[in-house]
């Protein structure tokens, strides 16, 4: 923790100084402060009209509005140094160069695509994420984070070819020992080992240059966005993805870090409720392509990705699997549309895991509009929170769900870290994507669509004995008092940062 504060501390100091040298400018200049002041008011009148024009989502931009207004002179300053830096990054410049150029490695069967043609759930999907709708597959799910763990390391026992590893969190403890046991003797066997973890969601938990050590292993390692003192914007943008691919036979996603909290060891916020997917068949080589468009952007090494891509000779009919990619380098809202589309769409339920319910406008429409259609709709919340002033936001937006009628339930034992969606028994996401902003507009990010497929019973099954261990939130229980609500509508004018 100490070296998490530090390294913090250096990059908020980075930014500090940023700002410190444009108000040192406008110091310069104080005996033209009339004009400057007039200057800048001008400026941030035209930004925020700039914002309302372009706009897709007045939720996320609101607050930036409010800060340009109030504060035309911070407000600018600081708008104008996150757009340099967004716009000038070459990280981001790579990574979307790389995303770009290796679509054309995702490739949709015909017979497929003339399945599909009046599907315009799926269609929707595919023509604007760019991942391929996959038939050939055996999926399962599993409920909780130790399950998925051991299937994890049965598979990774195996592995004879390559180990793609791509992680938001990875800790020291028994989970990460295991693994890296398993890698560093696979890497030893000249199996292409490479593991991808992000700075900051490892910032309280690796060394700064931990890498290094990896690497000593035989083990190749990206950090993913390091963080910098003048990093800017970028540090807004994380890599919140969990993939794990094996010899392009099998991959595994879903909501699990590497963390010993993630298989109940060590749990500070009580059990703590999280899933995994296993995919095997065609579906795996869309993880493959998202791994590696990230990887290469950062290690140029691979000038043909179909090397890495497994053929499944056996004909599975297990309805349709997509794995696909949110990145925030695009026009496209994927993960937020997806869900939308499948509340808009529900005829009888949606059931949903999410962490943290920090929404906007849209999707507090679509839930409320799908109960006055009749539509069974739950959503199942942590009990016991990870971060409370986070927790106090959520509660902002259960008050409004609950009062439509949408049913709201606290997961008493301790914390809900999954992310899914299900409805009709016929259509469920899973996936990394949480129902907050920074996932649905900040972060790169994947879920995996799931139709008519068997292990769709599986997830329902588990939403509802779930449901049966939580509480329902009374109407009375989600009206804060006078004092929290307005503090609520405080933390709501930074709900984009949390």
């Amino acid at each position: 923790m100490k070296m998490a504060i530090r390294r913090g501390i250096i990059v908020f100091i980075g930014l500090l100084l940023q700002i410190l040298v444009s108000l040192a400018a406008y110091l310069f200049f104080i005996e033209h402060i009339f004009i400057i002041n007039i200057s800048f008011g001008i400026l941030s009148f035209l930004l925020t009209l700039g914002l309302i024009k372009s706009s897709k989502n007045y939720s996320y931009t609101l607050p930036v509005i409010i800060i340009l207004i109030a504060f035309p002179l911070i407000g600018t300053l600081l708008y104008i140094i996150i757009q340099r830096n967004k716009y000038s990054s070459k990280t981001l410049k790579s990574i979307k160069k790389s995303e770009t150029e290796n679509k054309k490695y995702l490739h949709q069967n015909k017979k497929i695509k003339e399945k599909i043609k009046d599907n315009s759930r799926i269609r929707y999907l595919t023509d604007f994420s760019g991942y391929p709708v996959t038939e050939n597959n055996n999926v399962t799910y599993y409920p909780i984070g130790e399950e998925a763990f051991k299937a994890m390391i049965e598979d990774l026992k195996k592995a004879q070819k390559f180990i793609f590893f791509e992680y938001f969190i990875v800790a020291h403890g028994e989970m990460w020992q295991t693994i890296l046991n398993i890698l560093e003797e696979k890497a030893s066997q000249g199996v292409d080992v490479r593991v991808m973890y992000d700075d900051l969601g490892c910032i309280s938990t690796l060394d700064k240059s931990y890498h290094k050590e990896l690497e000593k292993k035989g083990i190749k390692c990206v950090v993913f966005n390091r963080l910098s003192p003048i990093a800017g914007v970028i540090m807004n943008n994380r890599d919140h993805r969990k993939i794990l691919v094996i010899d392009g036979k099998v991959a595994f996603s879903g909501g699990i870090n590497i963390a010993d909290e993630y298989i109940n060891l060590n749990s500070k916020y009580g059990h703590w409720k999280d899933n995994g997917i296993r995919i095997s068949g065609d579906a795996v080589w869309n993880y493959s392509v998202m791994f590696l468009s990230i990887w290469n952007a950062f290690k140029k090494e691979d000038t043909d990705f179909n090397k890495f891509k497994h053929n499944f000779n056996n004909n599975v009919h297990n309805g349709y699997v997509i794995p696909y990619a949110e990145t925030p380098l695009d026009e496209e809202i994927t993960g937020e549309d997806v869900y939308l589309n499948i509340i808009n769409q529900a005829n009888k339920y949606v059931y949903i895991f999410t962490p943290y319910l920090i929404i906007d406008t849209d999707m507090i429409n679509a839930l409320s509009l799908a109960v006055k259609r009749g539509v069974d709709v739950r959503i199942v919340i942590p009990g016991i929170p990870d971060k409370k002033i986070v927790y106090t936001l959520s509660e902002s937006y259960v008050e409004p769900l609950v009062k439509s009628g949408v049913k709201i339930y606290k997961y008493t034992p301790g914390f809900i870290h999954s992310k899914v969606f299900i409805s009709d028994d016929s259509i469920a996401t899973v996936g990394t994507i949480n129902m907050d902003y920074r996932s649905l507009y900040l972060h790169f990010e994947c879920g995996c669509y799931f139709e008519n497929v068997d292990i769709i019973n599986d997830i329902k099954n588990d939403l509802l004995t779930t449901i049966k261990k939580s509480h329902e939130i009374t109407i009375k229980e989600a009206s804060p008092n006078f004092i929290k609500s307005i503090w609520q509508a405080l933390l709501r004018l930074v709900a984009p940062l949390m």
